[in-house]
């Protein structure tokens, strides 16, 4: 008994090690990127942003990402990532603790007879049982498991951001398909719309040709005008069931289904166009919104941290090694106090010569280090880029749909006017038709105008990370 709680203390010692190993601790420190001065890194303390499509009011769009969040493969990969990084921390965690292993062995033998070793009578056969314990340890003096659990630690964090990004971009490319699909719904509409006045022209100049009103000439273009009408409506239906498929991909559903996508309908583009606002003071936080700036950051802090493991390997490693158990040649008595055994090694292992190998792996990680450092600068550069577009494109678009708007208002009356004058033979009827062409892509352009200018608050919100409070909506003048 004795002997085993000399075996016990060891034991317990090697634990008592493992609680103070590990003496150095993190040096990272965000590098200094010249940011604005209203671009303070402080934490949001509203969640509104988090969902912050909401703002159109729209059921249709609200289900969509509802869906999405639930089926988007995307979104599923980079769950399984996180999951694989929290595996590798706990893997890694498991370093701190020695390793405790269970071994049993039989060895039965002959020794030869004419090697001479055993007298003439002795027995050739013997056996051994062994039953025991082993515990190893590698004592952390210098931070290597340390260093190791902290990169770790940052990756799980960076493929939890990275997630982060995969949702926030999901969300606006949802979006975005959304806008597009009732941005075709409504060229479909005017399409059809514009094909019906066609065959009406074409019609009332039939009968006008026929009464010997009109020439051929008016007869021709009409039915020209209304044959390019009628490819239009084609076209448009033709794209509007390319961007069906394409949004049900996006949200994730089977594949019969894509196949043949039925995309529920909520507020029209015009709506969606009029209940969209910016705020006059928009967050500036965008290092503590945006997810893939802290995965960037994350992976610049576990290259960081890789470094100093790989400069463990010039100091020594001291390894424990100790074995409990039971040896006899009968298994009957194998369990007796008397068959008891033990030992405990220590092992001092300090490089000599490594023909360069540790300074080129330290070197290899302080390479990784600087591209982390710059992928981290980039991105920061990007983040203020994206904000900087998106709200350019957003202050452009609203201009872009006031000034189309006054167009398509002075293209109505020049069209009334062109009839007028047709009617009462001031003019040919291809200045009618060049009226209501020029009206007719006017107002599909109004169409683009406001779907270019919602895509571009939804990358205005992408770059900043998420939306804002109402608040903050509130305080726009």
């Amino acid at each position: 008994m004795a002997k085993f709680n000399q075996m016990a203390a060891c034991l317990a010692s090697v634990f008592l090690l493992s609680a103070c190993s590990g003496l150095s601790g993190s040096s990272y420190q965000r590098p200094d990127l010249g940011l604005p001065a209203d671009a303070a890194d402080t934490q949001d303390t509203h969640t509104e942003w988090l969902t912050w499509w909401k703002i159109f009011k729209d059921p249709a769009l609200d289900a969509l990402m509802l869906e999405a969040s639930q089926k988007n493969q995307d979104l599923a990969i980079a769950s399984a990532r996180i999951e694989e990084a929290r595996a590798a921390l706990t893997q890694n965690q498991s370093n701190f603790y020695p390793s405790l292993d269970l071994s049993a062995s039989a060895n039965r033998r002959r020794s030869s007879e004419n090697a001479g070793a055993a007298g003439p009578n002795a027995n050739r056969y013997s056996t051994d049982l062994q039953l025991g314990l082993n515990a190893s340890y590698e004592i952390d003096f210098w931070g290597k498991y340390r260093r190791a659990d902290e990169a770790a630690r940052a990756r799980l964090l960076g493929q939890m951001a990275n997630r982060g990004t995969v949702l926030t971009t999901l969300y606006a490319g949802v979006a975005q398909s959304y806008f597009t699909l009732r941005a075709l719904d409504a060229q479909v509409l005017l399409a059809e719309q514009t094909l019906a006045t066609r065959q009406e022209n074409m019609r009332l100049q039939q009968r006008r040709f026929e009464g010997g009103v009109v020439g051929e000439i008016d007869l021709r273009q009409a039915q020209g005008e209304t044959a390019n009408a009628e490819a239009a409506v084609q076209l448009v239906k033709q794209n509007r069931a390319n961007a069906e498929s394409a949004l049900a991909l996006l949200v994730g559903r089977k594949p019969s289904d894509i196949a043949k996508p039925a995309i529920d309908r909520g507020v029209n583009i015009s709506q969606l166009y009029a209940v969209q606002a910016i705020p006059s003071n928009l967050p500036s936080n965008v290092l503590s919104r945006r997810p893939d700036l802290a995965s960037s950051e994350q992976n610049l802090i576990a290259s960081n941290a890789d470094i100093e493991q790989a400069r463990t390997a010039y100091f020594p490693r001291f390894a424990l090694t100790a074995t409990l158990g039971q040896q006899s040649r009968e298994l009957s008595n194998l369990f007796d106090p008397a068959s008891m055994f033990m030992s405990l090694l220590g092992n001092l292992t300090q490089p000599i010569f490594r023909a360069g190998a540790i300074d080129a792996a330290v070197a290899a990680t302080n390479a990784r280090q600087q591209q982390a450092l710059a992928q981290y600068t980039q991105a920061v550069q990007n983040a203020f880029r994206d904000v900087h577009d998106a709200l350019n494109n957003v202050q452009s678009g609203a201009e872009i749909t006031t000034a189309t708007n006054k167009r398509i208002e002075a293209l109505r009356i020049t069209l009334r006017l062109a009839d007028l004058r047709y009617k009462n033979g001031y003019s040919s009827y291809l200045e009618v038709l060049s009226a209501q062409r020029d009206l007719s892509q006017a107002e599909s352009a109004l169409i683009d105008t406001q779907r270019t200018h919602l895509n571009a608050v939804v990358s205005l919100y992408k770059a900043l990370g998420g939306g804002w409070s109402s608040s903050a909506l509130a305080a726009k003048p």
